[in-house]
């Protein structure tokens, strides 16, 4: 069995904001293999999706951002799930906007969602997806540029992101991430 992770907070004022693109993702994989979120366990709210290449859970930590390890790591040793079984989906402010950068491993970055796993995994070295949102403009603040909206003008930026990571992690169902990095990055 394989584990999609997508980062965000909960509740309905964050639900489009740009914190909340992992979500996004799971939303759009959970609508193409025809599954509701509907199951909870350890703080986090997932479905698992049957698919032609097997099992994935498809998983949003309702703990908010900065807690997001304390959903994910106790619900991988529940179901089993090894951690080169995962990807994690998440927003990065030094990508352009919608701007996708897959790795397999790397720091935090200042990602408080990804300084939870890391802790909680007790290593940096897990298969991801970064999706740009660029750096906020002008003296706007970090925590308000993030749990702010898209932008009219970002909104078709923002569904081609979430579709292209949607088929990444579609393709990581049939290949090593390695080759899906190659397929994507150079994209």
């Amino acid at each position: 069995m394989k584990m999609i992770i997508g980062l965000g907070n909960p509740g309905k004022k964050y639900e489009k904001t740009r914190h909340n693109i992992g979500f996004l993702v799971i939303d759009e994989l959970a609508k193409k293999y025809g599954v509701e979120l509907n199951q909870t366990k350890f703080h986090a709210l997932y479905a698992i999706a049957h698919t032609p290449n097997g099992k994935v859970l498809l998983v949003k930590p309702y703990t908010y951002m900065n807690l997001s390890g304390e959903a994910v790591a106790p619900l991988m040793n529940y179901y089993g799930v090894e951690l080169e079984d995962t990807v994690v989906i998440y927003d990065d402010l030094d990508l352009g906007t919608g701007k996708l950068r897959l790795r397999q491993r790397g720091s935090a970055g200042g990602h408080n969602g990804i300084k939870s796993l890391i802790q909680h995994f007790g290593t940096q070295n897990f298969n991801r997806i970064r999706i740009g949102i660029s750096r906020p403009p002008g003296t706007m603040k970090v925590p308000d540029y993030v749990l702010a909206n898209f932008r009219e003008e970002e909104q078709l930026d923002m569904e081609l992101a979430i579709k292209k990571s949607a088929d990444a992690c579609a393709l990581w169902l049939e290949k090593p991430f390695l080759e899906v990095m190659n397929d994507f990055n150079g994209a």
